[in-house]
Order: structure tokens, then C-alpha cells, then sequence
């Protein structure tokens, strides 16, 4: 596999927390998928159900065997002590709050082994604003997947300077292991290289939405015309899920926090947070 890595746990099971659990594991890692309580497990399995079927229908060469194997490679726990206890690598893809990631490393540095490595999915945080809370430092960094892994394949790699190149070194091979394409970091850099430019397209697409300039449909088909891209600002919202970018925007400027707002009264107070609920700026099937 190129990487001394075989057991990783991932805490969080949410969209993308199931979809990185999911791609290690169809991968032929083991892998433990954390959350809180039996309910978010049982929506952590419905998530990987779909995932098995989106596999068959959209990734060269997943047939039933593979996408089952995925399954039998997967255990889930409510139990932080049993997840973090074989854990060669723990990746973090918990809620964007920076007191709960560092209060979550923190405990996990007390259950899980000295030789295990950490990793942060944050895609605002500068993994320096955690790196203290883990408790080792210089086996903890960034790890960051974009949404639908199986299809976006990066994997971005951004150490600290406190992080040992060794450790890096490790993640990107680890990363290549699981069929992602590693890009690493030279220094931090909040946004990564995909956020950095992603984030001010999206952010642009709103403004021009919320202050009346053009409708939602007309802004990503000019986008889509005019750079042939396969989609358009809000359609990438939508696959991002609305909740992510709110969280961000609403502790952002006050014109991120006007443009928060709006999306809040217009959609997510709505309940239109997206593909994964059936309608967000767009209404799907």
C-alpha cells in the first residue's frame, strides 16, 4: 500500500465524515467510524448503504464484492476508548467549532496509542490553532478531503511547523493509498489551495443573488458558458450542503454575516440544505 498505516479511525460520521470513513475502507484499511449516539450511527449506516450504490453506479470497477467488502471493513461505535485504542491514524471531521475539536484531541490523546497519528478535516482552521490540544504535536496535521472523495479525489496535506516531515511524508502516502491524489502544503495557509479558490467564487455567486443583481440559475449559467465548467456556483452549493458555508460566513465579516443571514431566512429556515435533502437552491429528485 506504500504507507505503514493500516488501522484508522474516523470521528464524525456525517456527510463527509461517512464518505472519508467509507473511501479508507473500500480501500481495504480497517476502519472505525465514531459519533455520539445511536442515532447518529444509524444515519452514519443509511449514508454508507447509499454510498455502496453510488460507488456501483459511478466508480470504474465497484462491483457488489468491493462495495461489500467496504461494509465488512467498517465497524461503528459510540465508545471513544474502543475507537481510539488501534488506531494508527485518527482523521477529525467533527463540527467546524475550534473548543470541540481541541477538547475532542485532547481526550483523544489520553485513549489512543503514542505511535498513532492525528488529523484535523477543518477546512477554516489552521491546524496550529489545535495543534496544542493534541498532545503531539509533531504527529498531528491537516488532512483535508473536498466533498464526494470518490469523485473531487484530493487529499490536501498541511502540516504545521511543528509537524515532523516524517509524518507528512507518511499522509501522503497514506493518501495516495486510498485513491485520493495528495497535494501537499508548503506552509500553513487557511482554505488550502482548493478554499482559497473556491471560497470567493461562492461567496461572489451569493452577493450577486442576494443583493437582486441575477437570479440564482442565471449566475451558474453564465459561469458554466462562459468557463465550461460542469457546474455552476450554486449547483456547488448544493452538493456542499448549505450548513458548512453559513457556519463560516456567520462567523465571518458583516457582509459575510448579511450574506449568512439570507441564506438562512431563504434556505436553510427552510429546510433547504441541499442534494443530501432533496432541495436547496435547486430541487432534486
Amino acid at each position: 500500500m506504500g504507507t505503514k498505516i493500516r488501522r484508522v479511525s474516523v470521528f464524525g460520521t456525517g456527510v463527509l465524515g461517512a464518505q472519508i470513513a467509507y473511501q479508507v475502507a473500500y480501500s481495504g484499511f480497517e476502519v472505525v467510524a465514531y459519533d455520539i449516539d445511536d442515532a447518529a450511527l444509524a444515519a452514519a449506516r443509511e449514508r454508507f448503504d447509499r454510498l455502496s450504490h453510488t460507488y456501483r453506479a459511478e466508480v470504474h470497477g465497484a462491483d457488489d464484492v468491493r462495495t461489500d467488502a467496504a461494509l465488512r471493513w467498517l465497524r461503528l461505535t459510540t465508545d471513544l476508548e474502543e475507537a481510539a485504542r488501534d488506531a494508527d491514524l485518527i482523521i477529525e471531521a467533527i463540527p467546524e467549532v475550534l473548543d470541540l475539536k481541541r477538547s475532542t484531541f485532547a481526550r483523544l490523546n489520553e485513549l489512543a496509542p503514542a505511535s498513532a497519528i492525528f488529523a484535523t478535516n477543518s477546512s477554516t482552521l489552521l491546524p496550529s490553532a489545535i495543534s496544542d490540544a493534541t498532545g503531539r504535536p509533531d504527529r498531528f496535521l491537516a488532512l483535508h478531503f473536498a466533498n464526494r472523495v470518490w469523485q473531487f479525489n484530493t487529499a490536501e496535506v498541511m502540516g504545521t511547523p511543528e509537524t515532523a516531515p516524517a509524518v507528512v511524508e507518511e499522509l501522503v502516502q497514506f493518501a495516495a493509498a486510498i485513491g485520493m491524489v495528495p497535494i501537499e502544503l508548503h506552509k500553513e495557509k487557511a482554505g488550502y489551495v482548493l478554499n482559497s479558490l473556491l471560497v470567493p467564487l461562492l461567496n461572489s455567486a451569493l452577493a450577486l443573488a442576494a443583493g437582486g443583481y441575477a437570479d440564482v440559475e442565471d449566475v451558474d449559467r453564465t459561469w458554466r458558458i462562459a468557463t465550461g465548467a460542469p457546474m455552476g456556483p450554486f449547483q456547488m452549493y448544493d452538493v456542499i450542503g448549505l450548513t458548512t458555508p453559513y457556519n463560516i460566513l456567520a462567523y465571518g465579516s458583516e457582509g459575510d454575516r448579511r450574506l449568512a443571514a439570507w441564506v438562512k431566512e431563504n434556505y436553510i429556515d427552510k429546510g433547504k440544505l441541499g442534494v443530501a435533502t432533496g432541495e436547496g437552491f435547486y430541487t432534486y429528485a
